[in-house]
């Protein structure tokens, strides 16, 4: 990117978190323009056709969205996104799985041009492949999740979100630039520690060499209290105590069968055992979720 276009992009960014205070998930034309802006600035390419969108594809400037453990598609013609959109996807729909135990639902990514529903802004960004719509959850306390994630990020100035009614949904126009380098930041800033039975504050301060004090800060907590499977952020000042630690936590990992019983998913066998869906998934080679009674999973548990 020339140093035109990067001090542009620069200058929408700082809009877009003076603009984010405000927090709120009702649209604008205004926001829609700064969307468009950000492509244009980015060097998007807005896709006209069917037959424009499989050039991109195989171009490798769009990527295929497939289903995951994690996430579904519904009634979504063109499955391609942005590689940023992915990681967004991806990372979200990860967290949301592990905070409300379903998958999240995408309802459409990138249209062309001649494909926009009648309702769509002129101005839409989903032809240029960074934004992404999700289905509003029913349950109450899934919703406020999904709600209060997407603004947080919103306030960090990496995405713009817009509740939209009709039909009911999220619109999501993600500034792949910028999220990326949100991403890099974090995971180049913090470790992960996913909270498993028996275990306490105290504890997982010992096992990663973080202070009492900062694993709270890190996550917000003003107590001790801490929940089987939330995921903890370890700060970077202690990567070199997780390092001298984690031979400890690996001296202390085990495998157990579990039988699968009527009623059970991946999340609550997860939650049970205190390790992840994903984790499941990859230990047992599974292509999904789904699960038959009867069958036998190999689960890490780490105590």
């Amino acid at each position: 990117m020339h140093k035109f276009a990067l001090g542009l992009v620069t200058s929408l960014l700082l809009a877009t978190g003076l603009s984010a205070q405000a927090q709120t998930l009702r649209g604008s034309q205004s926001s829609i323009e700064h969307q468009n802006s950000l492509a244009v600035a980015y060097g998007f390419t807005f896709v006209q056709t069917a037959q424009h969108m499989s050039r991109l594809v195989q171009g490798g400037q769009l990527v295929r969205i497939s289903p995951t453990g994690s996430m579904e598609l519904h009634d979504v013609s063109f499955p391609y996104a942005r590689p940023g959109v992915k990681l967004f996807i991806d990372r979200l729909s990860n967290q949301y799985r592990s905070a409300c135990g379903e998958k999240l639902t995408v309802t459409s990514l990138s249209r062309p041009i001649d494909q926009q529903p009648p309702n769509a802004a002129a101005r839409s960004v989903h032809p240029a492949g960074m934004a992404v719509d999700l289905r509003i959850p029913r349950a109450r306390s899934c919703r406020a999740w999904l709600e209060r994630t997407l603004l947080s990020l919103e306030g960090r100035g990496v995405l713009d979100v817009t509740r939209e009614r009709r039909p009911p949904h999220y619109h999501v126009a993600v500034f792949v630039e910028s999220y990326e380098s949100y991403v890099a930041s974090m995971v180049g800033g913090t470790s992960q520690y996913v909270v498993r039975r028996g275990d306490t504050l105290s504890e997982i301060s010992q096992l990663t060499g973080v202070s009492i004090a900062q694993l709270r800060a890190a996550n917000g907590l003003r107590g001790d209290l801490i929940q089987v499977g939330q995921e903890l952020q370890v700060p970077a000042s202690a990567q070199q105590g997780t390092a001298i630690s984690s031979s400890k936590e690996l001296a202390r990992v085990s495998y157990v069968t579990h039988k699968v019983r009527k009623g059970d998913t991946l999340w609550r066998i997860g939650t049970r055992y205190g390790t992840s869906v994903d984790r499941i998934m990859q230990e047992n080679e599974l292509d999904d979720d789904t699960l038959q009674i009867g069958q036998e999973l190999r689960i890490s548990a780490t105590r």
